[in-house]
């Protein structure tokens, strides 16, 4: 089927999803950048601040990971993605106010930054457990594969956006630019007419509940409890490889900062290839496989780095070839899973399911950055990150070994 003829070109309300959704990913990493640039050019931040930047924000979103599902699962999903982008925008404009006042300082960006994470995990595990109920649960992985396409052009775009607003703009006003991205998504989402299901709110139990209820539901069904493990497994080895990825590249491969941009941002295209490989390969292979042979293909993908000649110009196009291939068969599992989640449990507990799969690999990426920086330090770079393609292929392989999975040809109606 081309893609163009899919039934979801017609559906006006998913369109306006869609559009939301695409502002607020270039809105989303327009902020992951900016913030950065803002602390240094603005505030002249040292290493030590722009470290506790980075943690606060990962912390926000595991924290939600941890608490909103109960939360998601008996609010208007809808309301919650307007209250997000509107909460974002509006935090995001207190800082060139604030600079305009000459009152601007790092605390201030701290505390945006970690409200801006919050609300942007809020936002994610709201829209998943949203989707089935504006689309319908036959075509979500079309509707998810969309979606992705559009996050894969805004990881293209949207760091280079960020630097051109940040080069062209004084730093304040490029984050002003910036707010008003979440506003136009929130207009966006406030035009969606399909009535959502009111969810009954006095049934809400706390986050405690809502994890418990997340974690049970998603044990209790066979398909989803082998996701869940393939996705815990792959947070942690993912946090030792991101924890020593750029250190290898830049010392053990020779290549500059400039090459090593362009490398990363090669992984966009083959995110955006990936995105429209996923429903080709569920045909092909059957849903099932095709999670675990693509999550197999990734890993494999990722280690040509490890095998990079030691010339510049060598290196550099093993650095490419990787984050294409990593990039376009990663991106195939997550649609592909988060499809067959939504497929197969009732909408009522997306939320909370949604945040324990936020959670779990977030959790174990903390425990996998730590684990790989430290082993780091005793195996050398290239040998810990031996290991963590190792480990990343052991997701796949107990996926392609596991019944549950192995056994699901097509998306359940």
């Amino acid at each position: 089927m081309s893609p163009f003829s899919s039934p979801l070109w017609r559906e006006r309300d998913f369109l306006r999803l869609w559009a939301a959704q695409a502002v607020s990913d270039f809105g989303a990493r327009i902020t992951r950048e900016g913030l950065p640039i803002m602390a240094v050019l603005g505030l002249a931040a040292q290493p030590g601040e722009l470290g506790v930047l980075a943690a606060l924000s990962s912390a926000a979103g595991l924290l939600v990971g941890l608490t909103a599902g109960d939360f998601v699962d008996h609010t208007p999903r809808r309301r919650i993605l307007i209250g997000a982008d509107l909460l974002r925008g509006v935090v995001l404009v207190s800082l060139p106010i604030a600079a305009w006042l000459g009152v601007l300082s790092m605390l201030q960006v701290y505390v945006v930054a970690t409200v801006v994470a919050a609300a942007s995990v809020l936002f994610a595990i709201a829209d998943h457990a949203y989707l089935p109920s504006l689309v319908g649960k036959a075509l979500t992985l079309d509707a998810n594969a969309k979606i992705s396409a559009t996050e894969s052009v805004a990881e293209m775009g949207g760091p280079a956006l960020a630097g051109v607003l940040f080069q062209a703009l004084t730093a304040p006003f490029a984050v002003a630019v910036n707010a008003v991205t979440y506003m136009v998504s929130a207009l966006f989402l406030w035009r969606i007419r399909t009535p959502e299901p009111t969810p009954d709110a006095s049934r809400r139990r706390g986050w405690r509940n809502g994890l418990v209820t997340g974690a049970a539901t998603a044990w209790a069904e066979p398909r989803v409890r082998v996701l869940l493990i393939m996705t815990t497994t792959g947070g942690l080895f993912g946090g030792f490889f991101s924890a020593l990825y750029i250190a290898y590249v830049l010392r053990d491969m020779g290549l500059g900062t400039a090459l090593m941009g362009l490398g990363i941002a090669a992984g966009g295209v083959g995110a955006l290839a990936g995105s429209m490989l996923a429903q080709t390969m569920a045909r092909w292979l059957g849903v099932g496989p095709a999670i675990s042979i693509a999550g197999v293909l990734s890993a494999l993908g990722t280690m040509l780095i490890l095998f990079a000649p030691h010339d510049r110009a060598g290196a550099m196009a093993a650095l490419v070839v990787s984050q294409i291939l990593g990039d376009a068969f990663g991106v195939v599992p997550l649609i592909l899973a988060s499809s067959l989640r939504q497929a197969v449990l009732p909408n009522e507990v997306l939320g909370r399911v949604g945040a324990v799969f936020r959670a779990a690999p977030g959790a174990g990426a903390v425990a996998g950055a730590l684990a790989g920086g430290a082993l780091g330090g005793v195996l050398g770079l290239r040998e810990t990150l031996l290991v963590a393609i190792a480990g990343l292929l052991i997701g796949p392989v107990y996926g392609l070994m596991a019944p549950a999975l192995r056994r699901v040809r097509e998306m359940p109606a």
